[in-house]
């Protein structure tokens, strides 16, 4: 494994960065913010224009056809500016379930329209038990006797879904001798009878959260997602990817927190000489720089293995996600604590970060979850 980016990702990360310094600074987060779409169609177009939108798309659908890890090097710049919107619901969740398990006619009628910004799309899986494993999926998918299925059941804390143009829902279609085996995916249009979507307050007001309740919800046989019964395994797929970017975005973050913490270190005052001098503060930025790096390393091992189907790769995406969880959530609070009392204002930027770390720390399985799903696949 080379450890090190090439020279086309190192490009992208400049680009990435130099168009987020420039329209996306916080000022423009805070706007975002207070609005329910959290992002603006312009905004969204410049990302449809830079081919974010459909980095990790095959060539064929309007993608640009890259890996992971150039998704990774992507999110880094994501988390670095608070990028708000609903670029992971879509990108990361949506879309990535459609050209995973998506037939060849929907991923031609949908992906190259996400690609394009024309179509936003989101990922409804977790339900009131607050599960990530196959057996959190309980809400039902039964056929109707005309053909195609009838669903019934809620969905909590689904990202962005009051702007996605369809929902793949997560259902439940039989009780297998598994609780993987009986899964099942379904492409939900937004506008589909029985389906009502209610915004939720969250931590993070740049991007939102929505339950999402189907009663008696029709939909054509043709809105299935893969084969029928067998959705676990892409859906699986499809979250530990999305678990390795956000630990990307959660190691841009910290790292834009560290940055800003020297930065006011090196300014700051007290008792005659800059806090940066004293012992106590250099000692908590270098155990801020540990967890951040500690967290890249894996986080970037991760995606190189899920990009070369190694055999270790699940438990990679769960080391990752540990660790930046855990960084995310302590570098933020040591930026709070050294910045003192403006650290805790309203006025200043740190808040902004501190509440996407925990956002991201809880979704895909916290690290608590990811340290226990390691050890059940090393066998302990």
């Amino acid at each position: 494994m080379d450890i090190g980016f090439n020279e086309e990702q190192e490009l992208l990360r400049d680009t990435a960065r130099k168009f987020l310094d420039a329209e996306c600074d916080t000022k423009f987060v805070r706007r975002m913010m207070e609005t329910e779409a959290a992002v603006t169609p312009a905004f969204w177009a410049q990302l449809a224009a830079n081919g974010w939108l459909g980095i990790c798309y095959p060539e064929e659908n309007g993608g640009a056809g890259l890996g992971l890890v150039e998704l990774v090097v992507l999110m880094e710049e994501v988390g670095r500016a608070v990028m708000p919107g609903p670029y992971p619901a879509t990108v990361l969740l949506g879309g990535a379930a459609v050209a995973e398990a998506g037939s060849p006619a929907q991923r031609a009628a949908w992906l190259p329209r996400i690609a394009a910004g024309e179509a936003k799309l989101t990922l409804a899986v977790t339900e009131p038990n607050a599960r990530w494993d196959a057996a959190g999926i309980t809400l039902g998918a039964r056929e109707a006797a005309g053909g195609g299925f009838a669903l019934n059941g809620s969905k909590l804390f689904v990202p962005d879904a009051h702007v996605a143009d369809a929902l793949v829902v997560a259902a439940r279609t039989r009780d297998g001798s598994t609780m993987e085996d009986g899964v099942s995916l379904f492409l939900v249009p937004r506008e589909t009878p029985g389906l009502s979507i209610t915004l939720l307050p969250s931590v993070d007001e740049t991007r939102k959260l929505c339950e999402v309740r189907l009663a008696n919800v029709a939909v054509p046989a043709g809105a299935l997602l893969g084969e029928l019964h067998q959705g676990w395994a892409p859906l699986s797929r499809v979250v530990d990817r999305a678990a390795v970017a956000l630990s990307a975005e959660m190691c841009g973050a910290a790292q834009r927190v560290l940055d800003m913490t020297v930065d006011y270190a090196k300014m700051r005052v007290a008792f005659g000489k800059p806090i940066g001098t004293y012992q106590g503060v250099k000692h908590k930025c270098a155990d801020m720089l540990v967890e951040i790096e500690n967290a890249k390393s894996l986080t970037y091992y991760a995606a190189w293995a899920v990009d070369e189907g190694e055999p270790d790769a699940a438990m990679a995406v769960s080391m990752a996600k540990a660790a930046a969880s855990d960084a995310g959530r302590k570098v933020c609070a040591s930026g709070i604590q050294l910045h003192g009392g403006i650290g805790m204002t309203w006025e200043h930027d740190l808040h902004l970060y501190l509440k996407r770390a925990k956002a991201d720390e809880v979704a895909f399985g916290d690290a608590t979850w990811h340290r226990e799903r390691i050890a059940r696949l090393a066998g302990a």
